[in-house]
């Protein structure tokens, strides 16, 4: 079904592009009025059912799907795809202009304290950079980069040794990738100064910058929030200087690089390579037009591997809320949490870019209705969600962390980190170097956790335990390809002989291996090609392995038990 309607998708496109050009050209004077002199148009309409999203999605960015009723924007070529549909519309006021509220000067407010505000461009970038002078060994902006216009996208990282290269699992927020939304963009200059504000102090803040790399980037569109000028966020566009839909520009798991068909965009292009020179394990992404947590996969209907930890987090974050918010805030969809693709499909979003190229775990965070809210209600939605903010930043922590090294030299070592019959859809993580650390998020569980890296045997941990709210340290060291058989077995308490073998060995062992033991034949790519269960016992006197009907070669034969695992190396020839 997902190929046919791709095919409709394309072939659609291919029609647009030979009518777009007329249609605006036609519709020339009939466009200004509805536009009104602003890049784009904010719209309403109806739908008969569902599967009409999975075609709109590509032609116009939508902003919500409330039953059949659809609220969507589009710049002049995408509205004029749109208008070939024949589908009836209602023009809808700009959501920007709804409470208007300038941007203020910092420097000119009786109490910046108060929070009651949206800062205007050069308060945004002194505020930022002011962070970093009053705590310098907690903080330090880093420019991601700048724009066409010189404003720049900055990014605060705030920790305990700012700048000591440590075994901390990195998180990211990003607020404001559409400029109109823009509740998230105070929330994050606030959250900046409440961690600042608190490390040393609350045990809480200090536990999570002494574990954790925080990261924050309150104002990803900077163009389109001051698309009216530095001084105004009245005039906020959705789309970027280039009418671009920032949040349908990353390359997607389903729908390829360019799932827009437009080039990648300058704040696009600058946060991928951002997030390629770092490792963020976690992270989130702040909207506005909605209230509900709004976990991946947006792109395809199949269910995220962890499914059952996204709803745990998300449910944690929508019920904290619940506790301290006024009645009926953030109760969109069930109850303020929703898988994305059940909401409606998008693709070229970043949290999936995120959460599939770089596996960074990332959720986007809907957190209110209204687009720009009254500054004086700003403090309110604070109060909503700091707690739930704090909640879902510490599950960074959580999970199975741990250190993948050479077993004889010591060194860190990027490896890959599976779980057979669980991880797909790129679900699995890696280790990065230059530490070897590595961060695995799962529901509560046993799991069995496979390490592999080139040039070294595969290694599998078993049964290890996971449970909510806490974190399991696993470190792993592989053994290189480099050591030989003899080696390899020579300093192990298990023998298999014959070896080399034309039919089967006995693997025997000099000590006694307590309750059941897992025999598992893999190949060298750690393929598992047979598996049987022994009592330990069994390998005192000797058990006979068959190895009739598996493939020649080199064959690894691990054995492992609640205590340990060994691996040895046979050649069956």
């Amino acid at each position: 079904m997902l190929k046919k309607l791709a095919i409709l998708s394309f072939t659609f496109f291919l029609f647009a592009g030979t009518v777009n050009s007329q249609v605006t050209h036609d519709l020339k004077p009939e466009f200004e009025k509805i536009f009104k002199g602003r890049p784009e148009v904010c719209f309403e309409f109806f739908i008969k059912d569902r599967q009409q999203i999975q075609v709109l999605t590509r032609v116009i960015s939508i902003d919500n799907v409330m039953g059949n009723k659809v609220r969507a924007y589009a710049n002049k070529k995408e509205f004029a795809a749109f208008l070939e549909l024949g589908i009836a519309y209602t023009i809808l006021p700009v959501p920007a202009m709804e409470n208007p509220a300038p941007a203020q000067d910092i420097k000119l407010l009786k109490s910046p304290q108060a929070w009651d505000f949206y800062p205007n461009y050069p308060s945004y970038e002194s505020m930022m950079f002011q962070y970093a002078t009053d705590n310098p060994q907690l903080c330090k902006i880093e420019t991601a980069g700048t724009v066409a216009s010189g404003r720049k996208l900055l990014v605060a990282k705030i920790s305990a040794n700012v700048d000591s290269v440590m075994h901390k699992p990195q998180f990211l927020w990003v607020s404001s990738i559409h400029g109109d939304e823009l509740t998230g963009y105070v929330l994050m200059l606030r959250m900046i100064d409440y961690l600042l504000a608190n490390y040393g102090t609350n045990p809480r803040i200090t536990n999570l910058l002494n574990k954790a790399e925080i990261y924050i980037n309150p104002l990803m569109n900077p163009d389109g929030t001051f698309y009216g000028g530095n001084n105004s966020v009245n005039d906020a566009t959705r789309y970027n200087a280039m009418d671009v839909d920032l949040n349908r520009n990353f390359p997607d798991p389903q729908d390829g690089p360019h799932p827009d068909n437009n080039a990648w965009q300058e704040e696009t292009v600058i946060m991928m390579n951002y997030a390629s020179s770092h490792h963020f394990s976690m992270g989130g992404n702040f909207h506005g037009g909605a209230e509900v947590i709004n976990y991946p996969w947006d792109t395809w209907a199949m269910l995220h591997p962890d499914d059952d930890w996204w709803y745990y987090v998300s449910r944690e974050y929508a019920d904290t809320v619940h506790a301290n918010a006024t009645s009926f805030y953030l109760t969109d969809l069930d109850d303020g949490i929703t898988n994305g693709y059940a909401w409606y499909q998008i693709t070229g979003g970043r949290q999936d870019y995120m959460t599939y190229f770089h596996r960074g775990r990332e959720a986007t965070f809907e957190i209110s209705a209204t687009k720009l809210v009254a500054p004086s209600t700003l403090p309110n939605y604070w109060n909503y969600n700091y707690r739930s903010l704090l909640n879902y930043m510490e599950h960074v922590t959580f999970g199975v962390h741990g250190i993948v090294t050479d077993s004889v030299t010591g060194l860190p070592l990027k490896a890959r980190v599976f779980i057979n019959g669980h991880d797909h859809d790129s679900s699995h993580v890696w280790s990065n170097l230059p530490l070897g650390n590595y961060y695995r998020y799962l529901g509560a569980g046993s799991y069995n956790l496979t390490y592999t890296a080139t040039g070294y045997w595969p290694k599998t941990v078993y049964n290890l335990g996971v449970v909510n709210h806490q974190t399991t340290i696993r470190d792993v060291q592989l053994v290189p390809l480099s050591i030989g058989i003899g080696e390899i077995n020579s300093v192990k308490t298990i023998t298999a002989s014959p070896n080399p073998t034309s039919s089967s060995v006995l693997i025997k062992s000099g000590t006694n291996w307590s309750g059941e033991i897992a025999v598992e034949v893999m190949n060298p790519q750690g393929q598992v090609l047979k598996s049987v269960k022994i009592k330990g016992d069994a390998l005192v006197i000797g058990h006979p392995l068959v190895l009739e009907g598996l493939s020649k070669g080199l064959l690894l034969i691990r054995l492992t038990n609640q205590e340990k695992t060994e691996t040895l190396r046979v050649l069956y020839q």
